[in-house]
C-alpha cells in the first residue's frame, strides 16, 4: 500500500475523523425518496454547504462530496447524464469552499460510489468502459477542488479495480472502501483479507483501504479486525453505519445514539483503524462525540468479537462460523 497521503496527516495523533452520512442528512433536509442528491449540488448548494460545515463544525477532518452516485450509469436514472463532470465540479466545489474556510486543516475527499450494474459476464458493464465512466466523474472532482479520491461501498473486484484505475488516469490518489454486509463478505462475495490482497496489487496503489456501510457498527468492526490483521502496515478505514437500521411508521432509523458511535470509534482505533468516521445516519452529534471520545482514547489492545458485541451490541449478518444471533439489517448504499 502507499503510505500514505493520511497516515501523513494522523502524525502526532495517530487518526484522522472523517464525517458521517450524506443522503440520510439530506433527506432531513427535504430530499424526496427517488430523487438524486447529486442535483442538489446544482439546485440547492446553501443546504449541501450546510451539511459540510455542520460535520467541520462537529470536528471532521475529512469531508466527503455529495457525488457517491454521481457517475454516468446513476446519473442515467435520472435523465442527467450529459451532466457529470459539472455536477461532480459543483460537489467538490462546495466541500472545497467549506474546508477553505475552516480554522484547521480539512481534507475533501470526491466520493465515488458503484455504477449500480453488474459486470461481464454477469452483466452488461465491461471493466473497460467502468474505467471510462469512473474516469468522467473523478475529472469533475478533481476540477472542483477534491483532495483525493473516496472509492466506497464497493463489492466486486472488477469495479474497485476500475475505479482504481480511472483515479490513476487523471492522477488523482485514493482511497477504496468496500461494504462487507453479507455475512461478513461483500454482496459479490469478496472478504476483508481477499480485498486486502488484492487492493494491494493495484497500479496504482491506495492511500487507505477499509469498511464502510453494511449492516451495523458492530460488524463493520469486526471486519475491520480482518482487514488490519491482513493487511497491518495499511491505512485502514473505518466509516460504518449509525447502529442497525429500523424501518418504522416514520420511514428508517437508526440505533445509535452518540454514546453507542463513541465507543464504536474507540473500538474502531483499537481495531487498528486509523481513519474514522460513520455512514447511514450518522448526523454533526454524532461525530462531535466520536470526536471527543478520541481525543481522550490512547489506541489499546485489539478487541475480540465478544467484547464487540458486549460494548456495541449484537452482530446483524454474522458469519456463518460466528454463530450470533441474526438481526434485520440494511442498504447498501452510503448514508
Amino acid at each position: 500500500m502507499t503510505d500514505s497521503f493520511l497516515r501523513e496527516r494522523a502524525n502526532g495523533r495517530g487518526w484522522l475523523l472523517a464525517d458521517g452520512a450524506t443522503g440520510t442528512n439530506l433527506f432531513d433536509m427535504g430530499l424526496a425518496s427517488g430523487d438524486a442528491p447529486e442535483l442538489w449540488n446544482a439546485d440547492h448548494p446553501d443546504r449541501v454547504r450546510r451539511l459540510h460545515h455542520g460535520f467541520v463544525a462537529a470536528g471532521s477532518d475529512i469531508i466527503l462530496t455529495n457525488s457517491f452516485g454521481g457517475n454516468g450509469r446513476r446519473l442515467m436514472l435520472h435523465r442527467a447524464e450529459s451532466r457529470v463532470h459539472d455536477l461532480n465540479r459543483l460537489a467538490a466545489q462546495h466541500a472545497r469552499a467549506v474546508a477553505d474556510d475552516a480554522e484547521r486543516p480539512v481534507i475533501v475527499a470526491g466520493s465515488v460510489g458503484p455504477t449500480g450494474d453488474l459486470f461481464a459476464p454477469l452483466g452488461a458493464l465491461t471493466e473497460e468502459a467502468a474505467v471510462e465512466v469512473f474516469a468522467e466523474q473523478i475529472e469533475g472532482l478533481q476540477a472542483g477542488g477534491a483532495d483525493l479520491i473516496w472509492i466506497e461501498t464497493m463489492s466486486a473486484v472488477e469495479e474497485m479495480r476500475a475505479a482504481a484505475t480511472a483515479a490513476g488516469r487523471v492522477g488523482m490518489p485514493y482511497v477504496l472502501t468496500a461494504s462487507f454486509d453479507t455475512a461478513g463478505n461483500t454482496m459479490m462475495g469478496v472478504t476483508p483479507a481477499a480485498m486486502a490482497g488484492t487492493v494491494g496489487r493495484f497500479a496504482p496503489q491506495p492511500h487507505g483501504i477499509g469498511c464502510n456501510c453494511g449492516v451495523g457498527a458492530a460488524d463493520l468492526l469486526c471486519s475491520v479486525l480482518a482487514m488490519t490483521e491482513a493487511a497491518p502496515d495499511a491505512t485502514v478505514i473505518a466509516k460504518g453505519n449509525c447502529g442497525i437500521p429500523q424501518v418504522g411508521a416514520g420511514g428508517v432509523t437508526y440505533s445509535g445514539t452518540p454514546e453507542i458511535m463513541a465507543d464504536y470509534a474507540r473500538l474502531a482505533l483499537d481495531a487498528g483503524a486509523t481513519v474514522i468516521g460513520g455512514c447511514c445516519g450518522t448526523r454533526p452529534e454524532h461525530i462531535a462525540a466520536m470526536r471527543r471520545a478520541l481525543a481522550g482514547h490512547r489506541r489499546g489492545e485489539r478487541p475480540g468479537t465478544a467484547e464487540i458485541v458486549a460494548r456495541i451490541g449484537a452482530l446483524a449478518s454474522p458469519p456463518a462460523q460466528a454463530g450470533a444471533a441474526r438481526r434485520a439489517g440494511g442498504g447498501r448504499r452510503r448514508g
